[in-house]
């Protein structure tokens, strides 16, 4: 059986403990299960975000809005669109 060492913050340690013995396990067993479920599911088993990517998503739609507005398109029907994408297609094949 393999040792594994991990450096924490003496809170964290204490906080994380008191937790899972509430739960009825010691920290190393609720760690041995986020290896055992991440090894199962592929991946780190819960969802993993970064809040500014959002917020990049929408500057640059802001961003595309207003340039949308100041090329006079901004008022296109979906078919108006779809067919501006048809004919750049079109001229791009030839």
């Amino acid at each position: 059986m393999a040792v594994l060492q991990v450096r924490i913050d003496d809170d964290l340690k204490n906080e994380a403990s008191a937790l899972y013995d509430n739960l009825g396990m010691d920290l190393s067993t609720a760690i041995r299960m986020f290896l055992k479920r991440s090894v199962m599911i592929g991946g780190i088993p819960f969802n993993v975000t970064y809040d500014d990517g959002s917020i990049g998503f929408l500057v640059a739609m802001k961003k595309m809005q207003e340039r949308s507005i100041e090329l006079g398109n901004d008022k296109m029907t979906l078919d108006e669109i779809n067919e501006e994408i048809r004919k750049a297609r079109d001229e791009k094949k030839s």
